[in-house]
């Protein structure tokens, strides 16, 4: 649908009632699209594009936060733009979503799927494909391009750190294709290898494990106490008692005695990306 100046709001995506939003304030700022731009740090072109509601998969937060300095408006535009991505996560996610944003470490054991802040374009969308079976292509993609963003806190001002642990079945367990299994471990690879991300296998020769069976998340902070994310079929729960996130953190600590160490874990990716390669 083309956007235009008449057409009724309710007519209107997220991301085109976001564009609007920028318009109408940009111009009762008086401000040229041009002057937006470079006091948010883009183009002009840029802004265009998010007022026309054209740019996928969304405008960045840093965008918005630069609105929001341009237009005295305080952290409206960052939350609005918030909104969007929290529209395309179950409900019962984005708690953790908003935690995930503020964490100064991220502890994952993950036992049958990497994490989501480690997964592939390629290979998020078969997930949901396979999990939303009966959904249109659209919301498919929106689900998509919402996991991708979960990225963006990396590129923070003080980044979290992130350590992983993968159970071999994370990496054989063959999502999508062939093709695209071999997409996935080259991303992994090359986390593993940022400066800020610590990557561990636990393989099958491992034998019975050593602590939980089931994946977790601990979520740390610089300024408040630490958080335990555990996920079901049905929903998910966050524990922020001292006593059961101390729990997991000893199961943490066990986890990663018995995982692979870091090198032998990036030569085991590597013999299986040659596997999955055509």
């Amino acid at each position: 649908m083309a956007l235009d100046e008449t057409t009724p709001p309710q007519h209107l995506n997220p991301l085109q009632r976001f564009g609007r939003d920028v318009k109408q304030v940009r111009l009762a700022r008086k401000l040229t699209q041009k002057q937006l731009g470079t006091a948010a740090g883009y183009s002009e072109a840029y802004v265009s594009r998010v007022e026309a509601g054209k740019l996928l998969p969304r405008p960045s937060i840093k965008f918005a936060q630069g609105c929001d300095v341009a237009f005295g408006t305080g952290e409206l535009f960052t939350d609005l733009l918030r909104r969007i991505d929290d529209g395309d996560h179950p409900s019962w996610f984005v708690p953790y979503l908003n935690l995930e944003r503020k964490a100064s470490r991220i502890l994952d054991y993950s036992t049958s799927l990497p994490m989501g802040l480690m997964q592939t374009k390629d290979y998020a969308r078969a997930i949901f494909c396979a999990y939303h079976s009966q959904e249109e292509a659209e919301v498919i993609e929106g689900k998509v391009a919402a996991r991708l963003r979960r990225r963006e806190v990396f590129e923070r001002e003080s980044p979290p750190s992130l350590w992983t642990i993968l159970h071999e079945a994370c990496l054989r367990t063959v999502v999508g294709s062939k093709e695209v299994m071999a997409g996935q471990l080259e991303h992994l690879l090359t986390a593993a290898a940022a400066p800020r991300i610590n990557l561990q296998v636990m393989p099958f020769s491992a034998g019975a494990p050593a602590a939980s069976t089931r994946p977790f998340t601990v979520l740390r902070f610089t300024d408040a106490p630490a958080v335990l994310y555990t996920e079901t079929r049905v929903g998910a729960r966050m524990h922020d008692s001292a006593q059961t996130v101390d729990a997991a953190l000893d199961d943490y600590d066990l986890l990663r005695a018995n995982a692979l160490s870091l090198g032998e874990s990036t030569a085991l990716i590597e013999t299986l990306l040659k596997e999955y390669r055509p």
